[in-house]
């Protein structure tokens, strides 16, 4: 998915999203050496891992994406090392201790090809014994095809923006389609619309430790969420952790 069109909307929804941040930092603190983030978006969790001293690495295939990220980096007076790649194809040079792919980064590998390619490259890009670690949304949806308001309101100066969206299920492919409508009022009191798409690939669990198998990882540690409990019925979230054989 290209997510050029969709990068500003995207900075407004998650810029503030802070459940994941303290894991993926405590976790590149305790591994250390160099990390690499795969689907950087516009740099929300490594400008936080950047602040923390961690040395990090964005990368991110859209340009819209690393441009709202650079913009970050200077709103923000941090440096930060962004490079523009698809996980599936990209070739560095540097070997990492440590690569993360936070908030359903890898739910845009619709494929099986896609998917194992993506953590064969992955697996290639880290040292022996390296550590991947990634969290998934448990595919649980609400009602299909009814428009809902998921509380997202965002003013700008005398502007409101209401973000509304309608969620289509494919069972056979496994995927999930969220349409967004985002209208927005200014001072003329006139409404305009526009229109996202936004297709994700789910996963179940086992679904998962037999393609990271498959890559040659070792068999994943795989929790319920970002404090560390077990994957149960209640779970929202799956993490997953896992090294380079």
């Amino acid at each position: 998915m290209n997510y050029d069109d969709f990068a500003d909307l995207y900075d407004h929804q998650y810029d503030l999203y802070r459940d994941d941040l303290h894991f993926y930092a405590q976790l590149s603190e305790r591994v250390g050496g160099a990390v690499l983030e795969v689907g950087a978006g516009t740099g929300r969790v490594t400008a936080y891992l950047t602040r923390r001293g961690v040395k990090v690495t964005g990368l991110e295939p859209s340009a819209r994406m690393l441009e709202r990220a650079r913009e970050r980096a200077g709103r923000e007076r941090l440096a930060l090392k962004l490079v523009q790649g698809d996980v599936r194809t990209f070739q560095l040079e540097e070997r990492f201790d440590l690569i993360i792919a936070p908030f359903n980064a890898l739910m845009h590998l619709y494929t099986p090809n896609e998917q194992l390619q993506a953590l064969e490259n992955i697996h290639r890009h880290l040292v022996p014994g390296g550590q991947l670690a990634f969290d998934l949304s448990v595919p649980r949806y609400g009602e299909r095809g009814t428009l809902r308001h998921e509380g997202e309101t965002f003013y700008k100066g005398a502007e409101r923006t209401d973000v509304f969206l309608v969620q289509r299920l494919d069972e056979v492919k496994q995927r999930v389609t969220t349409d967004y409508y985002v209208d927005t009022v200014g001072e003329d009191q006139v409404l305009r619309r526009r229109f996202f798409s936004l297709e994700q690939r789910y996963f179940t669990r086992y679904e998962v430790e037999w393609l990271l198998r498959c890559a040659g990882f070792e068999s994943p540690r795989v929790q319920g969420g970002f404090q560390g409990g077990p994957l149960d019925t209640a779970s929202e979230t799956m993490v997953f952790l896992t090294r380079r054989k």
